[in-house]
């Protein structure tokens, strides 16, 4: 069974549209607030994860099954990032207040 042109142009909008993510994304890395900078690889590791697992799947889907292993990656790399983003939260709340 193929899969319909129209899922594949929504498929690669979509990649397209994390693409641009990237962009603010280095942007707070490279900015000078400290905050920002700190939060920046965590986000950074989200959105790469997130294009390693839409490409995946995309890759899967039209070339061939075993690229899959893309999109498996990029789950693992999304999960990586919330763990790291609730780490800092747990971290920030534990603190007490100045």
């Amino acid at each position: 069974m193929d899969t319909p042109d129209w899922f594949v142009w929504i498929f690669l909008g979509i990649i397209v549209l994390q693409a641009l993510g990237l962009v603010p994304a280095v942007r707070r890395m490279r900015g000078t607030d400290p905050a920002a900078r700190s939060a920046a690889p965590a986000d950074l590791l989200d959105i790469v994860g997130a294009l390693l697992a839409s490409g995946g799947l995309l890759l899967s889907l039209v070339v061939a099954e075993s690229l899959f292993r893309l999109a498996v990656v990029g789950f693992a790399l999304i999960a990586a990032a919330y763990a790291l983003k609730g780490v800092r939260l747990l971290r920030a709340r534990r603190r007490p207040a100045a």
